[in-house]
């Protein structure tokens, strides 16, 4: 634990060095798709933004993005805790719950998860490896297809379209998301 073979790190600096053809052919393929979801999500006043281990800290990006710049009110949970009371104010068309889910030991759990919020009628969104989409489409609103690539580097790629989303959602609710009200940045707050 901690320490990568030879081998693996090769891997994974390969899987670096592809991160920027790949993220372009991310943004080509989802763009459209999350400029449309936007036309849903500007009406829209909450959002759980739900994953397990590293997809966790990508879901409180998404959720952070959201709230930051479209003025939404959005949380994210480790989705094993959503049942420790956010699932309570799920009900039909919750709008929305949106799925971080990375190709790692948490897939099946999260299909536990995906299943409990479709099951209180929620607008299910998710964020998927290619590999995985046959297992959760039935089960979501909207999935969004990605690459398959290792979980530890799949956070840049998977960030893109959530950034995207909170951008296409702000400007679809009339706000400048290059200008976001009452923020600064952290070097000027003293």
């Amino acid at each position: 634990m901690g320490r990568l073979d030879q081998g693996e790190y090769r891997n994974l600096m390969d899987s670096l060095n592809k991160v920027p053809g790949i993220l372009q052919n991310v943004i080509t393929k989802t763009e459209g798709r999350v400029k449309a979801l936007s036309e849903y999500m500007k009406n829209r006043n909450n959002a759980y933004y739900l994953g397990r281990g590293i997809g966790v800290p990508l879901s409180m990006e998404g959720a952070l993005k959201l709230k930051e710049i479209a003025y939404i009110h959005a949380e994210a949970y480790p989705a094993g805790e959503s049942k420790h009371g956010p699932i309570a104010l799920v009900e039909e068309g919750y709008p929305p719950v949106v799925f971080s889910i990375l190709d790692d030991d948490n897939v099946d759990a999260l299909l536990g998860n995906v299943m409990e919020m479709k099951a209180r009628d929620a607008y299910t969104i998710g964020f998927v490896p290619e590999k995985y989409v046959s297992k959760f489409k039935e089960l979501l609103s909207v999935t969004f297809e990605l690459p398959n690539i290792d979980y530890r580097i799949a956070p840049i790629i998977y960030v893109v379209p959530m950034q995207l989303l909170a951008y296409y959602t702000a400007v679809a609710r009339g706000y400048d998301p290059d200008k976001p009200r009452n923020l600064a940045k952290t070097v000027t707050v003293e």
